[in-house]
């Protein structure tokens, strides 16, 4: 009899509106294994992920699937039945992967809707400092201090370059993540006029990213004449630790080669600090006393009249 108060209770609470229901939300841990992600024709799932992520959706799939994300959340919606496909969600910041295996199938009769999706980081690997037999007293550093080591050992700018390429050239599921690396804003509207003054290209920047005190800019630039363009760091103007273009040629206005990318690394500060100048027209008579700028003008006068 006791075990009918409780439900009973509840019941009556909930049919008043005193007790609040909150949806179930589904956790889902990542350990580098695909995710089961189901979804129903026109009905809206919401994956709840709490990072800045990046969507890969197969072009198979993309006019079936609305794909939004806002504030840590992804939200999936399909319009029609979506075969076993793949999406790859990468971390905008570090560039680690997710990989979620998603299906759209037809709503059935008395269906409930399916309740929102938590990923959380699965348990990683035990840590060496756990380990109760310690560092014996013949060894110089920790392991896991060599190997953080052996890891930059290789250099900044090289890490830095690569990661950017890879993130506008490869495929999402082949960019490595590299512990450390943040995208940081970029001005779109920055001045690059004075990067390859000795070549007739149009210069964009694209993207940056930071790595320690280093920073890479991707920036696009586009041949603007009708001849093939060799390209040379050393024509670059501008303080920077190191250049790479992601090709060595530009083809004439109009070809599919006509745009390429250079990667300029820079310390301690972003591209804006790094370039030069833009040098404006000197009136040579602007800091002249009157007298002498007078003079000036009309000396100049006479001998336009000769």
């Amino acid at each position: 009899m006791k075990r009918l108060v409780l439900p009973a209770l509840a019941g009556f609470l909930l049919s008043m509106g005193l007790v609040s229901t909150s949806q179930a939300v589904e956790i889902l841990r990542w350990e580098r294994l695909p995710l089961a992600v189901p979804l129903v024709v026109g009905q809206e799932r919401v994956i709840f992920i709490d990072r800045n992520m990046r969507i890969g959706v197969p072009e198979s799939i993309g006019s079936h699937l609305r794909v939004q994300s806002a504030g840590g959340a992804i939200y999936l919606r399909a319009s029609e039945p979506i075969p076993p496909s793949r999406l790859q969600l990468q971390d905008a910041e570090s560039g680690a992967l997710i990989l979620l295996d998603i299906t759209a199938e037809p709503a059935k009769a008395g269906q409930p809707a399916l309740e929102p999706v938590r990923i959380v980081e699965g348990d990683g690997p035990p840590s060496r400092a756990a380990d109760p037999a310690g560092t014996s007293a013949g060894e110089e550093e920790p392991r896991d201090t060599a190997s953080a080591a052996a890891r930059r050992a290789t250099p900044v700018p090289v890490v830095l370059t690569r990661y950017a390429a890879q993130n506008l050239y490869a495929p999402l599921r082949t960019v490595e993540p590299v512990a450390g690396i943040g995208r940081v804003n970029l001005r779109r509207n920055l001045a690059l006029d004075t990067l390859l003054l000795t070549l007739p290209v149009r210069a964009q920047a694209l993207a940056a990213w930071r790595l320690e005190d280093q920073w890479v800019t991707a920036v696009k630039l586009t041949n603007t004449s009708a001849r093939w363009l060799n390209l040379d760091p050393r024509a670059l103007q501008g303080d920077f630790v190191a250049a790479a273009f992601q090709h060595a040629t530009l083809g004439p206005a109009g070809q599919s080669a006509d745009t390429t990318v250079v990667y300029l690394v820079t310390r301690g500060h972003g591209l804006a600090e790094s370039l030069l100048p833009k040098v404006a027209p000197i009136d040579a008579a602007v800091n002249l006393p009157p007298a002498a700028a007078a003079g000036q003008a009309e000396g100049g006068g006479a001998r336009d009249e000769e």
